[in-house]
């Protein structure tokens, strides 16, 4: 179970492990073996998870990449590479990772690699998800913008973590990128999977499906897949998951008449990326992070979403 705690000095909605009575042991023989507790993760954790936005921003800033990989996981760090060196070549730097006023989030059974979840209020709302890896604290979602108002955790007593293997929520939450993969990858909407017309991943369905007539007479291959890793979830006020998850999208695209005539993501990228101007092929990766909310109704809304370019290579 899981306690909703306020910190107000600290701007901090805190979700701790609550205490549970233990049950009689044997009174005679060898005691049975124990399995070792969870981490405990207090305000102290969180609150150290949350600050390493300053040492990441300023690692951006310096260009110092090594540092963004030692301070990124799962899909945050798929920007820790040609993205980052990218850097070194004019590139601009990613979007500004001074977020304030942070509710957190932390699992009551956090498992081998504790997270926290938190959702920051200024300058605008978005989410962050962090991980322990090497007992360092590492970005794995995040900054994610909401695109919606955010939805209501089960806080009042029990906000949980979605553990994999629950059978109604756990599942809905493990198909959550599946389905997105279906769905973005089948303009015809013949998966079955259906998002609002006015959400955000139905915006970029339709914008995917529109690429190939705006570079025109270039030709453009698009592949989505899943980013590999655990997915996060916690437990929504009245049934069903928040969702944290990621995907990328592979961009191919090849000049009809010799050089690419219309660059995807624009001239000034394909320098910053490559060093080349007339390339005749291009590969660009897009990272596409999201919070998703998983309904018990079976329902699927984008609640917050952002999209990183990861590289680009060229011939």
């Amino acid at each position: 179970m899981l306690r909703r705690m306020a910190a107000p000095a600290i701007g901090v909605v805190l979700l701790l492990a609550g205490c549970g009575a233990q049950g009689d042991g044997p009174l005679t023989g060898a005691p049975s073996p124990t399995r070792p507790a969870p981490p405990t993760i207090g305000a102290d954790e969180a609150a150290a998870a949350f600050g390493l936005l300053t040492r990441l921003q300023d690692a951006w800033a310096s260009r110092d990449c090594a540092e963004v990989a030692a301070l990124t996981a799962a899909a945050e760090s798929e920007l820790a590479g040609r993205a980052c060196r990218a850097r070194r070549n004019g590139r601009p730097a990613p979007a500004s990772l001074a977020y304030e006023d942070a509710d957190y989030y932390v699992p009551d059974e956090p498992g081998d690699r504790p997270w926290v979840a938190a959702l920051a209020h200024a300058p605008d709302p978005a989410y962050f998800l962090f991980t322990e890896e090497q007992d360092a604290w590492r970005l794995a979602y995040g900054p994610i913008p909401l695109t919606r108002d955010a939805p209501r955790l089960d806080a009042a007593e029990t906000v949980r973590a979605v553990p994999a293997d629950d059978p109604e929520d756990g599942l809905r939450a493990r198909l959550v990128p599946q389905k997105h993969l279906a769905y973005l990858t089948d303009p015809a909407g013949l998966s079955g999977v259906r998002f609002a017309a006015r959400d955000a991943v139905t915006r970029l369905r339709d914008e995917l499906a529109g690429e190939a007539a705006r570079v025109r007479p270039d030709r453009l291959d698009v592949d989505v897949r899943l980013v590999p890793g655990e997915t996060r979830a916690l437990a929504l006020e009245g049934g069903g998951a928040l969702v944290f998850h990621a995907l990328t999208i592979a961009y191919r695209q090849r000049g009809r008449r010799g050089e690419v005539d219309h660059p995807l993501f624009g001239a000034a990228a394909v320098r910053h990326f490559t060093g080349k101007t007339h390339p005749r092929t291009l590969t660009a990766t897009e990272l596409i992070v999201l919070a998703t909310e998983a309904g018990a109704d079976g329902t699927m809304r984008t609640v917050a979403l952002r999209r990183s370019l990861a590289d680009i290579t060229a011939t």
